[in-house]
């Protein structure tokens, strides 16, 4: 079997049994039935994930930054240069995007990873920043990738191909690239986990990568283009007519059948959407909650739970995009987001800012006394 096969082949439901005794124990705290509102229900689900209660609380945290770049820029759809991509890899090798700030805020690692970016990054790779990555193909993604705060983000080498095909009139990859891209984010996600990971959050960077994430989320939900087409880094209303009109070409031509979730992705996906699908269906089979960034995150989880449904149970939507198609994926997911602050930005951003949230829901059912032990009347 392929390393595909074998890694949804290993996702499981979610622990019944785990999810009851924590909902009891929720019963047993020292406060009102229900009081802490769906953070009750992500403790029990998370529960569920791990397989007991309490769970064991997700930390450390390691952010991964999938980047790629894309060959339906080339139809206008964004005002940003190309070259961005490569330069905000640089930038967040160098520790000056905002997802950077936020994760030292926090205390998460960040991992860059290089699945499909087009320009080769010998010449942006700050000195010094990118010693010590693992692998320098798509084989590898990470054989030495630990999740230790406070380090120096660090660069993965697992480059596909040198960006997208252009969607809307071939093919984004082939079937083989799609597969490669997705096993990039599972064998991430497997090291990150393996060297001590105890949450994994999903990152992005991409010129152009909101066309392929709407387009994704057409095809796996049955929704209208116009619908979940949004502005990305900001268009007027004359490029959004026009982007909107690219994705119903894509979906035109290529006509995705959802029930082939690696066909979609190769059509009109990108390679970091696919890499982020692998690292989501990496971290359920590995029974480690995935905190969902922003609208390229959702497509992605769409494609992971198109390949393996149970991989929703280690789903957590870290915020609400602005992008319309990101409330149209977590809703087709059946996830509701922790922080709605109208964050439209990626690169993890929202996801970091949802961890502790995340680590408060699973410290409430390790830290908080019960009626008995405090001597706290019930009601």
């Amino acid at each position: 079997m392929s390393l595909l096969a074998d890694t949804v082949a290993a996702i499981r439901p979610l622990d019944a049994a785990a999810m009851a005794a924590a909902q009891a124990r929720h019963a047993t705290l020292t406060k009102p039935p229900g009081s802490l509102g769906s953070l009750e229900d992500l403790g029990v689900r998370l529960a569920g994930l791990a397989g007991t209660c309490p769970p064991p609380l997700p930390q450390p945290a390691t952010v991964a930054v999938f980047a790629g770049d894309h060959g339906v820029h080339a139809q206008g759809v964004t005002p940003w240069p190309q070259e961005v991509t490569v330069q905000m890899v640089a930038n967040f090798l160098a520790s000056g995007a905002v997802v950077n700030a936020f994760a030292r805020q926090a205390g998460a690692e960040v991992v860059v990873v290089d699945v499909g970016v087009a320009t080769p990054l010998l010449d942006s790779d700050p000195d010094g920043l990118a010693g010590g990555t693992a692998g320098a193909d798509a084989g590898s993604a990470g054989e030495a990738v630990s999740a230790q705060p406070g380090m120096q983000p660090r660069l993965v080498r697992a480059n596909v191909r040198r960006g997208t095909a252009d969607l809307s009139v071939q093919p984004a990859m082939t079937r083989d690239e799609a597969v490669a891209a997705i096993e990039v984010g599972i064998r991430l996600a497997g090291d990150l986990v393996d060297g001590g990971a105890g949450c994994l959050i999903t990152g992005d960077m991409g010129i152009g990568n909101t066309t392929p994430a709407a387009a994704l989320i057409a095809a796996f939900t049955g929704a209208a283009a116009a619908d979940v087409t949004g502005r990305g880094t900001g268009i007027d209303d004359e490029t959004h007519g026009h982007k909107v009109a690219v994705v119903q070409r894509a979906l035109a031509l290529h006509r995705p059948d959802p029930a082939d979730p690696v066909g979609v992705l190769a059509a009109v996906g990108g390679l970091e959407h696919a890499a982020l699908a692998g690292f989501v269906l990496g971290g359920a089979a590995r029974r480690v909650p995935v905190i969902l960034d922003g609208v390229i995150a959702d497509s992605a989880a769409l494609a992971a739970a198109a390949l393996a449904p149970d991989a929703v149970g280690a789903m957590v939507a870290g915020h609400r995009s602005a992008e319309p198609g990101a409330s149209v994926a977590l809703r087709h997911l059946g996830l509701a987001p922790l922080v709605d602050l109208g964050l439209r930005l990626g690169e993890g951003t929202g996801a970091v800012l949802a961890w502790p949230i995340v680590a408060s829901a699973v410290r409430v059912l390790h830290d908080v006394a019960t009626f008995d032990s405090a001597g706290v009347a019930e009601k």
